[in-house]
């Protein structure tokens, strides 16, 4: 992910979200193949997917509502996105990191 400063700008959410966009799609190719392979990893490994975007949509609307993401926009933004990036990363190290360098600094 580009460093986006305090005081974002829609060109670097813009660069962000097409970086979490791409990094997601890695992350999706990889839960394909091991969900494809079946057995009793690839159940857990879908109850997880599940559970974590349900923990994360919840946590985001609790930051969003007290105010942790900022007020304008652009803050707002910018902290959605940063908050899917970390689950997003996280993931694809755990899948399996393989020649393929995070696009994110987390």
């Amino acid at each position: 992910m580009t460093t986006t400063p305090k005081n974002p700008n829609w060109f670097d959410i813009g660069m962000d979200a097409w970086a979490l966009a791409a990094e997601s799609n890695i992350v999706i190719a990889m839960r394909i193949g091991s969900l494809a392979q079946g057995g009793p990893a690839a159940v857990q490994e879908a109850g997880r997917m599940v559970s974590e975007k349900v923990a994360a949509n919840m946590k985001l609307g609790c930051d969003l509502v007290t105010g942790k993401l900022g007020s304008s926009p652009e803050a707002i933004v910018s902290g959605s996105i940063a908050h899917y990036a970390k689950s997003v990363v996280a993931n694809r190290k755990r899948l399996g990191s393989g020649p393929i360098k995070s696009t994110f600094a987390v």
